[in-house]
């Protein structure tokens, strides 16, 4: 199957869920796709891309909702094609966070129209997708407050005024500018400690026929367990005061299935998932 997958001749077949009343005819599109960043992950349909070719066949369309059900038949693998395709054909895949979004314009990129460059729209989807995600900064939002004493140690540590976001990493009460370093101490320990640190060797007990780690070296294994109280924050951590939203269950699927795979001498076929039905109607959260 490997062999069969490196050289191109496994067929897949797709179903997805679009946006508006798709055609009846089968369409084939045959748009060029650019990567347009690989680092976030965005393409875009253009002349200088590559070639690729999608065919489309609508099944079904629910006037309740206006979405249709539409088989996809990729012919080649370009990253991210089927969805790319169908944004320029104006019919996205209803949940596509990415490519049914107005970040790509008024007509969020029917036709291949964005109306900016590559730089700006690479800006913009970072900076959705930040304001989309994020909760906000020092903690400055009701939804996710956990108690970390870290607005205790903001209000007693000599942070000075409130009007900044970030703490400064320097202490004025410091003549050079820099909070001086302190060094940690060792404890001090005294000889009847240190003895009483020694571990005892273990008895052999014909009862206890267990064997655990501390059978095995003497000591009992650290305790891994998770306590709130032990938990330490650098109040001058900018990744600390970020609070990240969590994602609904309905953000975690995108309306987009993989049904069908053929192979030279076998094929397999997945269940169908239920929006995949053209009489269904997403239920209220």
């Amino acid at each position: 199957m490997e062999h069969q997958i490196r050289n191109r001749l496994v067929q897949k077949e797709y179903i997805c869920r679009v946006d508006g009343n798709f055609p009846s005819e089968v369409i084939e599109c045959s748009e060029p796709i650019e990567v347009v960043s690989y680092k976030i992950g965005v393409c875009k349909v253009s002349p200088k891309g590559k070639e690729c070719t999608t065919t489309f066949q609508k099944l079904g369309y629910n006037p309740e909702t206006n979405t249709s059900v539409v088989l996809c038949l990729p012919h080649t693998g370009r990253m991210h094609q089927i969805r790319v395709h169908l944004q320029y054909l104006g019919y996205p895949v209803v949940n596509d966070p990415l490519y049914n979004h107005t970040v790509f314009g008024p007509e969020r990129g029917r036709g291949g129209n964005i109306g900016k460059t590559d730089e700006e729209l690479i800006r913009d989807l970072i900076s959705i997708h930040n304001a989309e995600n994020w909760l906000g900064i020092d903690g400055d939002s009701d939804l996710f407050k956990p108690s970390f004493g870290l607005e205790d140690e903001e209000k007693g540590g000599g942070g000075g005024g409130g009007g900044s976001r970030e703490a400064s990493p320097c202490d004025s009460s410091s003549p050079t500018g820099v909070a001086p370093m302190v060094r940690p101490q060792p404890p001090a320990t005294s000889p009847t400690a240190l003895c009483q640190m020694v571990p005892t060797p273990m008895v052999n007990n014909a009862n206890n026929a267990k064997v655990t780690v501390a059978t095995q070296t003497g000591h009992e294994p650290p305790d891994l367990s998770f306590h709130l109280d032990k938990m330490t924050t650098d109040p001058h951590c900018y990744e600390c005061k970020v609070r990240y939203r969590d994602p609904k269950p309905k953000d975690l699927v995108m309306y987009l299935h993989a049904w069908k795979y053929r192979g030279p001498g076998w094929s397999y076929q997945t269940e169908l998932p239920e929006w995949a039905k053209v009489d269904w109607v997403e239920p209220d959260e």
